[in-house]
């Protein structure tokens, strides 16, 4: 399963009431009611992920995201969905999501952390999350909804060489209620519980691919539409990649709007359409597939090794072994690479991505 190599958390955290508007710095272990709506129905559980960079330069720190106008925005859609019509006021706007996240940062309580950062050249992860912080049951909207912020860093996310399954008889999401574009905690029991039965037919298998919502429909026309927790990217022989659509049965993402600059960068071409089961298996058995990717903020771009295309039953259609040799191959890692590269300053910013820095005393 998908999971962080060397992940170290930031000793505190930034929790904000939207009720009443109310922010306070607090250790990251703080605890909630165990009795709470979040925990024993998932009401109210939105998170995000932003991956950053920090810099010392001079008496300051320079913290650089890309596109973090994104992430805020995925994050308010998240908690509006889960709010009712009543509450819709206490959404904050896009601009005082991205103030809380820097207000964090900005704490001198969080200098020591982003004085590892810089020092180590770390990956550093963000993590906002949402929960009703009030000590009650009941199937309804939350008392007393809560944003938190807790920072992180890492060396690696899934990584390489991981291995796949098509999964077709489990379905993450349904797109009629528009909870697949979200990121929310209740959408992950099933990407999980699908890695499990990849498992059974491939015992090292690190992830599963999901097809559509439609499993009434014959099996070669459902659509492929996402890995269990990321972006699926499929590396053609003709040089081309091949992006699937954003649609309520994936997560709209952020990491992929930048890649698609990358590569216009490094001159390999992207074709956005969907790609139907019966296609894809075609195409692998007629070997014209390079490799399969998975796309998401923490991982950036990794390829898949092995990818176990199978039926309804069981029954393996097709098998993808990544041919590594496909100059396309190397390309991809130059592209994951050139995506950090950015972060850092080294490399020309794409038409399209937003690199912003903002400045810390250190």
């Amino acid at each position: 399963m998908a999971t962080f190599d060397g992940l170290e958390w930031a000793p505190y955290q930034i929790s904000y009431t939207l009720n009443k508007k109310t922010v306070k710095m607090g250790t990251a272990s703080a605890k909630t009611y165990s009795i709470s709506r979040s925990i024993h129905y998932a009401l109210f559980l939105v998170f995000e992920g932003i991956r950053f960079y920090v810099k010392k330069e001079g008496t300051n720190f320079t913290l650089i995201f890309l596109n973090p106008e994104f992430n805020a925005g995925r994050f308010r859609e998240g908690m509006s969905f889960s709010l009712s019509p009543e509450q819709q006021d206490l959404v904050p706007s896009q601009e005082e999501i991205l103030e809380l996240f820097f207000r964090y940062l900005r704490s001198p309580k969080m200098r020591p952390f982003l004085q590892m950062m810089a020092r180590d050249g770390s990956q550093g992860y963000l993590r906002p999350y949402t929960l009703d912080d009030a000590q009650s049951i009941g199937v309804t909207f939350p008392n007393n909804p809560v944003i938190c912020v807790v920072a992180s860093r890492y060396r690696s996310y899934l990584g390489e060489p991981f291995h796949g399954v098509v999964i077709p008889y489990i379905v993450r999401a349904v797109g009629v209620n528009g909870t697949g574009r979200l990121k929310l905690g209740n959408n992950y029991p099933l990407s999980i519980r699908a890695v499990a039965e990849a498992r059974k037919i491939l015992p090292n298998a690190g992830a599963a691919l999901f097809l559509d919502d439609r499993p009434y429909d014959r099996l070669e026309d459902r659509k492929v539409t996402e890995w269990d927790s990321s972006c699926c990217l499929i590396a053609l022989k003709n040089g081309t990649v091949l992006r699937i659509p954003d649609s309520n049965l994936s997560l709209p993402s952020v990491t992929m709007k930048g890649l698609v600059g990358v590569f216009q960068e490094i001159n390999v071409g992207v074709e956005e359409r969907d790609i139907k089961y019966g296609e894809l298996v075609d195409l692998v058995n007629r070997k014209e597939i390079v490799t399969v990717c998975s796309v998401g903020t923490a991982g950036l771009l990794n390829r898949c090794s092995s990818l176990v295309l199978i039926d309804n039953d069981r029954n393996k259609l097709a098998m993808l072994e990544s041919d590594t040799s496909h100059p396309l191959f190397q390309k991809l890692e130059d592209a994951k690479k050139y995506y950090w590269e950015i972060y850092k300053g080294d490399v020309k910013v794409p038409s399209g991505l937003n690199r912003v820095e903002y400045t810390v005393k250190a």
